[in-house]
């Protein structure tokens, strides 16, 4: 299952993540993620949820950000919840690019069992209508 947190910028998107996150921690059976450019929730996130900033591993484009999320599913089993933020920011503003990596996340979601949630700087009016059929908004 994948969620989208959308909103422009300053709308309250990383408070929501960061919520979540953090209740996805008390939850989970296994391990919660979370996945950020720049070290900036260090401090916000719960010590129990792992913090991965992309900028330490050269992640850029929707290619290399799916196969970099693949990894994280394929060397942890236990992987329950996979939180990202500044989405664009990673993969780019190519509102199709975004399309095909939701499509292709939305079937390691379903083949992982794992849940994702992602926030994505945009307006609801920006995002192409092809998004209803794969993620739930917020």
């Amino acid at each position: 299952m994948i969620t989208l947190i959308i909103g422009n910028k300053g709308s309250g998107k990383t408070k929501k993540l960061i919520q979540l996150a953090n209740e996805s921690v008390e939850k989970s059976n296994g391990n919660v993620v979370v996945i950020e450019k720049g070290a900036k929730l260090t401090y916000d996130i719960t010590h129990k949820a792992r913090l991965i900033d992309t900028d330490q591993y050269g992640v850029k484009g929707f290619d290399a950000f799916y196969g970099f999320i693949s990894g994280i599913c394929a060397g942890n089993y236990d992987v329950t919840d996979i939180l990202i933020d500044s989405t664009l920011k990673i993969g780019g503003r190519d509102m199709d690019a975004l399309v095909d990596f939701l499509s292709k996340l939305s079937k390691l979601a379903e083949q992982t069992e794992t849940k994702l949630a992602l926030s994505v700087s945009a307006d609801a009016s920006e995002l192409p209508d092809g998004l209803d059929a794969i993620a739930e908004k917020v």
